[in-house]
Order: structure tokens, then sequence, then C-alpha cells
């Protein structure tokens, strides 16, 4: 296996939406692309695919976001899957170690991430790269804006 850490482009969108269908979001090939339309031209997101022999098999999403309370910036790992065949062989901590020196380079101080409570194989690979549950110290809160 020879794993390609890449940006992930346009022409990836029905690959990108066949993995976000394995993560639990179904998602049709035109919808990948419009989100790709998007995330491609902010400057403050990156999308990263590790390719396999031409064969993308897992991407991760990392927007950074400034701080006020203190100076700098902080890094969130939006979404990260791997393909469900490749999972367990290190795909994961090379997309997840290639965001970090992202976010460094960015000026990050810190990296977020957030994942569903039912989700604890992920939560164990998180743990395992070194990052610590914080929500006993912090509150999450978060409300859907009507599309008017």
């Amino acid at each position: 296996m020879t794993i390609r850490i890449r940006t992930v482009e346009r022409r990836d969108a029905a690959r990108v939406a066949e993995l976000l269908g394995q993560l639990g979001y179904p998602t049709a090939a035109i919808e990948a692309g419009e989100r790709l339309d998007y995330w491609l031209t902010d400057p403050a997101s990156l999308l990263v695919g590790a390719d396999e022999d031409g064969l993308l098999v897992g991407v991760a999403a990392l927007h950074v976001i400034p701080v006020l309370e203190i100076t700098g910036r902080f890094g969130r790992l939006v979404a990260l899957v791997v393909d469900e065949r490749r999972r367990g062989a290190g795909v994961g901590r090379l997309l997840v170690e290639e965001v970090e020196r992202r976010a460094r380079q960015a000026g990050c101080l810190f990296m977020e991430v957030t994942s569903s409570r039912h989700r604890d194989a992920a939560h164990r690979f998180y743990q395992g790269l070194g990052y610590e549950e914080t929500s006993a110290r912090k509150a999450r809160f978060t409300r859907f804006l009507d599309q008017d």
C-alpha cells in the first residue's frame, strides 16, 4: 500500500460522496461537488486526501479559526473519513498528521475535533493521537438557522 497525501480536487467529488456515505452521511456526487466548490475556494479551509495508487481512500477537512480572547488561531478537524476497507492501516493517522502540520503553518495554537457520542472507535483513535476529551470543561451549543 503506497499512500500519498494530496489536496482534494473537484474531480474527487464522486469518491468524496462515497466516503461521506460510509461515514453515515449519504451524499450524491453532485452534492459533494457543490460542497467542494465552496470548500476549495475558502482560504481558511483545506481538504486533504489519502491517495492509494489513484484511488482516494480517505479525506480530512481542516478549518482555521481566529481566536479573539487570545492571540492566535485554532484548527478544527471538521471531518475525517477513511474507506472502511482501509481502516486500521494508518491512513487516518497520516491524514491527521498532515492536517496538524498545515494548522501549525497557519499559526494554529491547538486543534479541536468533535465526534458523535456513538463513535467509540473514533474516540479511541483520537485519544491515541493525544487528543483529550474536554466536554466536561466546556459546553457546546448548536442551533440550526432557518433558511428564509
